[in-house]
C-alpha cells in the first residue's frame, strides 16, 4: 500500500526541517560561532542564558528528526 504523495511531501518537509534545525542548534551549542556573533552585535549579556535555551531546542530538533525518519519507514 502506497501513500499519496502529499503526505510524502510533508514527511520530507518535516525530515528537511529537522535536520536543518539539527545541524544550526548542534553547531551553536558545540562551536562559539554563537558567542561570537552575540559578542559581535553587542548582545553578550544574553551568553549566560543560551544553555536554557539551545540544550532543549536541540533535543527538539533531535526528536523532530526522528519523529520524521520513523514516519518515513516503509509501512509493513
Amino acid at each position: 500500500m502506497t501513500r499519496p504523495d502529499a503526505l510524502a511531501v510533508k514527511d520530507d518537509r518535516l525530515l528537511k526541517f529537522g535536520l536543518i534545525g539539527t545541524v544550526l542548534v548542534a553547531l551553536c551549542c558545540f562551536t562559539p560561532v554563537l558567542v561570537v556573533l552575540l559578542g559581535v552585535v553587542g548582545l553578550s549579556a544574553m551568553l549566560g542564558w543560551l544553555d536554557y535555551v539551545l540544550l532543549p531546542a536541540l533535543a527538539v530538533f533531535i526528536s523532530l528528526t526522528l519523529y520524521a525518519l520513523w514516519r518515513r519507514r516503509p509501512a509493513r
